[in-house]
């Protein structure tokens, strides 16, 4: 299977990377700065040297020609202000599944935040407001999508621990964290599950083993 994931030198990216190319994927992480390049090739991924914040749908399309999957793991990330959210955290992902749709990737999986929505509570910072709303409209473009097979994964607070392999995956979990080792690892998971597609599913740390934890949420 080919993969491309959009955010290639993210955090969860590389992780997910590594793991698929271990297992024989054929993975390519797209990047804005070429300097990261070598850190791809390091574990296993092809880069591909593409701003998603200035692309056109044709550019991207053409990186994602031949996937079997795409996966938006791209973000603004904690320092950014508010006009990146809406760049990157909207408007990028969208762009990922316009494209996506146009090259035939049907498979999409997108990495959106516990608590997106479109009327953050009362008190919200208010740059994490704007990026609870930006994920909750990319999240809401893409579920209406009937071109794709999508899947949208909501991790709660993300940690650099070591992953447990164990999690809790579910429509709703309530608060808690999650070591990016294990996101990675379910975004796998998720792939290789296709009955999943039209699911919107939060994940924290649990005490379910990740097959059978997406096993379960699949309802195989």
């Amino acid at each position: 299977m080919r993969i491309v994931i959009a955010g290639g030198h993210g955090k969860i990216a590389l992780r997910l990377e590594r793991l698929l190319a271990g297992r024989g994927d054929e993975v390519a992480g797209i990047i804005r700065n070429p300097a990261q390049a070598d850190d791809l090739r390091t574990i296993g991924a092809e880069p591909i040297v593409l701003d998603l914040e200035s692309a056109t749908a044709a550019e991207v399309a053409e990186a994602l020609r031949g996937a079997d999957a795409a996966v938006f793991a791209a973000g603004a990330g904690p320092g950014s202000g508010p006009a990146r959210k809406e760049t990157v955290d909207r408007a990028a992902a969208v762009l990922f599944a316009d494209a996506a749709e146009s090259a035939g990737a049907r498979r999409f999986l997108i990495v959106s935040s516990m608590g997106a929505t479109l009327e953050p509570p009362p008190g919200t910072d208010p740059v994490f407001a704007v990026y609870l709303r930006a994920k909750a409209a990319a999240d809401a473009a893409i579920s209406s999508r009937t071109g794709l097979d999508w899947t949208i994964l909501r991790p709660g607070t993300l940690t650099n621990d070591p992953g447990t392999g164990r999690v809790h995956l579910a429509a709703r979990t309530g608060p808690g964290s999650v070591p990016r080792d294990d996101v990675a690892a379910v975004l796998a998971e998720l792939l290789d599950t296709p009955s999943t597609a039209g699911l919107t599913l939060e994940l924290i740390s649990g005490n379910t083993p990740i097959p059978v934890a997406v096993k379960n949420v699949a309802g195989n």
